[in-house]
């Protein structure tokens, strides 16, 4: 059994069931009356719900106490189908989606080129005027749903696509529930950190204290000269200015520079980004009632990452996990995925020495043993690590080419796989993760670019430089793959009242009673263990470490 979730532009709800459902009104319903009725029908029933958008009909439903098991996104099913087909810039409303599947002339394409742009996905939008007037939006709803279900079954590999929707389907109902139960967050702590590393706060537009101390050490250190530190600018010219050529004021460049304004200045640069992204008014705006709320949207980077709509959530400074600390009488259970693309990559490459490697918790000193024959160092770590992020990224500069070659003599598998990515990508296919996510096409400009008469060596650049985007896309998303599988199996395996506080990237932390700690480890590697067999097989030999801690506070955990 499944039941249609549609909410209409003026916020009511209709219920639409797959099977006949007497003497219960199912349309026109406030929030209120739909999250009882849905209440009652997931305890009764457990369907499947099949929401237009769960970020757009959800959340109003989680305000009321509803929780539902399982669902069907349309929307996200939509993106994903459309990528599938390689027609990423089509139009994903609602009334484009039902078009299609009506053999209608879509309307005007909304959609563009996010790889490229950096723009979100677009999702359904339900104020959209598009659907023929005699058709509601459950009924649209209805029809999409069917051709969905249709298109899957005719893809290459419709099991391992069908995993991918239900599972992100599922991590955006982790997502709403998530913003929804928010990280438990001390706003008096953050506030006595921010004045301990900044000073006392200051109107907005004002330097805080220990910001204007820096400054002046800066314009110090140029002899007096007036430097502004938070223009790239005036720091380029102040150092061309004393002899420094310089191109670029990032902390990586600045730390090989011999010069006393560096010092203050990548000082200045930490405390200024800490101010500016989460500061006091970062603080007055995201958190509430003892709890960090960010809107999180899966989905949200082309390759199948999350995203946050403000508050930077998926990008918590180190110093500030001191706020992040659980309830009296509560824990947070943090676990982090360890070095979870090499692994992702020997799983997809199938190349069994790389699954050896994977065996060793710190899978770099592994592979470093195994490319230069003895017992690693340090030195060895790095330069392993160097070869596999080139192997997956197309790194060549420095000493990465030789290291890269090596690699490729150890591990021709794997190295293999990737470079084939590239390749395609080179001249402009497309490239697929495990689960089915695809890359979008490169521009037409490129194409132009890459495919005409003109300039034969910037022609040569763009093709690499698409060819790296896809030769990591491969690896990346099929990592995206794993961590919607891994979130939509922990969901369902927590103990109640355990619950998801966060998730960036691979790394989870679950709010629980601290007698439930032990319990919410052992789901966590349960989930690990079944995830890996959904996405990679049962006969995967490749290991993915993730261990848990149960700690009071954040910035406790290893």
């Amino acid at each position: 059994m499944h039941i249609t979730v549609a909410r209409q532009p003026d916020g009511r709800y209709l219920l639409r069931p797959s099977v006949s459902v007497s003497g219960v009104p199912t349309s026109g319903l406030g929030t209120a009356e739909a999250a009882a009725l849905v209440h009652t029908w997931e305890r009764e029933y457990a369907p499947r719900w099949v929401f237009t958008s769960v970020e757009h009909d959800y959340p109003p439903l989680v305000a009321h106490g509803v929780r539902v098991g399982r669902c069907t996104d349309l929307a996200l099913t939509e993106y994903l189908l459309l990528g599938h087909a390689g027609r990423h810039g089509e139009s994903r409303t609602l009334a484009a989606a039902y078009a299609r599947a009506r053999g209608l002339p879509p309307p005007p394409e909304t959609g563009g080129d996010h790889h490229e742009t950096g723009d979100e996905p677009t999702l359904f939008e339900l104020h959209d005027s598009g659907l023929p007037p005699d058709v509601d939006v459950s009924e649209a709803a209805d029809v999409v749903h069917d051709d969905q279900r249709q298109r899957l079954r005719g893809l290459p590999h419709p099991d391992r696509t069908r995993l991918l929707t239900a599972a992100e389907s599922a991590s955006a109902l982790a997502a709403v529930e998530m913003s929804a139960d928010g990280l438990p967050w001390r706003a008096d702590v953050h506030r006595e950190l921010l004045t301990d590393l900044l000073g006392p706060r200051v109107p907005s537009g004002q330097r805080p204290r220990r910001l204007a101390e820096l400054a002046e050490r800066i314009t110090a250190a140029f002899g007096g000269r007036v430097v502004n530190p938070d223009h790239p600018g005036s720091i380029v010219r102040a150092l061309r200015g004393d002899g420094v050529d310089v191109t670029s004021t990032r902390a990586h460049v600045l730390r090989h520079i011999d010069h006393p304004a560096v010092p203050p200045l990548l000082e200045y640069k930490e405390l200024a980004r800490l101010h500016s992204a989460h500061g006091w008014s970062w603080l007055d705006q995201w958190v509430r009632d003892g709890r960090f709320r960010p809107v999180y949207v899966v989905g949200g980077v082309v390759s199948g990452r999350w995203a946050s709509r403000g508050g930077a959530a998926l990008q918590i400074p180190k110093v500030l996990r001191e706020c992040v600390r659980a309830d009296e009488g509560w824990t947070l259970v943090v676990a982090d995925a360890a070095q979870l693309e090499p692994r992702v990559l020997a799983a997809l490459s199938g190349d069994r020495g790389l699954a050896e490697v994977s065996e060793s918790a710190d899978l770099y000193t592994s592979l470093a043993g195994a490319m230069f024959g003895r017992e690693p160092d340090d030195d060895d770590r790095s330069r392993a690590k160097i070869a596999m992020l080139s192997a997956m990224y197309g790194g060549t500069a420095g000493e990465a080419a030789s290291l890269l070659a090596l690699l490729r003599r150890r591990f021709p598998h794997a190295v293999s796989y990737v470079e084939h990515a590239a390749r395609e990508g080179e001249r402009g296919g497309l490239v697929r993760s495990r689960l089915g996510r695809t890359s979008p096409p490169p521009s037409e400009a490129w194409r132009a670019l890459t495919g005409g008469p003109g300039d034969e060596r910037n022609a040569r650049r763009a093709a690499r430089e698409w060819g790296r985007f896809t030769r990591n896309f491969v690896v990346q998303a099929s990592a995206a793959d794993w961590t919607a599988v891994l979130l939509a199996t922990l969901r369902r395996r927590l103990p109640s009242p355990a619950h998801l506080v966060f998730f960036q990237h691979d790394e989870v932390i679950v709010h629980c009673p601290a007698e439930l700690a032990e319990r919410v480890g052992d789901c966590l590697a349960d989930a690990v263990r079944e995830t890996t067999s959904l996405v990679f097989g049962p006969s995967c030999p490749v290991r993915f470490p993730m261990p848990s801690a149960a700690v009071r506070v954040y910035s406790e955990a290893p």
